[in-house]
């Protein structure tokens, strides 16, 4: 690592944090865990019941985020549908299913100092949240590499009955969703929160120290205009 990443490291060390919040994809990672997980589970087959035709259910729900990304569906309820889906599917095969996901397909994404950080933290005694809108599934196996337990992931999450998934979400941390789930769940003082995007900025600012880590353009204008601190880990690229 190098001296601007161990100075990021000691800054953060040096505030003996209490209580931590994390976003996760972007954040501690390259890339968009459940974007990527969505593809690959509709081209994995034994992720869904045999009894769903494969075909068209992929086209049904490619064409949905289809419909997203050009902004005919909200983010929210993306995120939300993209749990939901998984209607009728054992939980067990989904728990399994991201986890063979995120060790042979993402874990050379995580941003080595993000890790560093996260395990820093914890021995230092400070309690780390990851807060996501991606599906539990993926960031529960994704943050058994930062050494958090499953206790503490607030995610994109379903109900599951009879450890079957149901449709009924339970919650979708995104945007005003995360400081929402912190305030709920966690009811403590957030003494800092890292996030990479716009979607951050509401537990961003609920934090006493706010980092807008390998930014997007937009959380990255807010940060300057804010004084938070920003910091792009080895290997992301900052953005002209």
């Amino acid at each position: 690592m190098n001296a601007e990443t161990d100075a990021f490291l000691d800054s953060v060390l040096r505030l003996g944090l209490r209580v931590a919040a994390f976003d996760c994809d972007g954040t501690l990672w390259s890339g968009d865990a459940g974007e990527r997980f969505f593809d690959w589970e509709l081209r994995e087959d034994d992720v869904f019941p045999d009894s769903v035709s494969r075909g068209v259910l992929s086209r049904f729900w490619r064409g949905r985020y289809a419909a997203y990304k050009h902004g005919e569906v909200d983010e929210t309820t993306m995120c939300g549908e993209m749990v939901t889906m998984h209607k009728g599917v054992s939980e067990r095969k989904l728990i399994d299913a991201a986890a063979r996901f995120f060790e042979h397909l993402f874990d050379s994404q995580i941003f080595p100092e993000m890790r560093e950080l996260v395990l820093r933290l914890q021995e230092n005694g400070c309690e780390v949240w990851a807060v996501s809108s991606t599906n539990e599934w993926v960031i529960r196996a994704a943050m058994k590499h930062f050494g958090v337990p499953e206790s503490r992931v607030l995610a994109a999450k379903v109900e599951v009955e009879g450890g079957v998934c149901t449709d009924r979400l339970i919650r979708v941390p995104s945007g005003p969703g995360k400081p929402e789930a912190l305030r709920e769940i966690v009811d403590k003082e957030i003494d800092a929160a890292f996030g990479n995007s716009r979607w951050d900025m509401e537990m961003l600012a609920m934090a006493k120290h706010a980092f807008a880590v390998n930014p997007n353009p937009d959380l990255e204008s807010a940060a300057w205009e804010r004084g938070w601190r920003i910091y792009f880990p080895e290997g992301a690229r900052p953005r002209a």
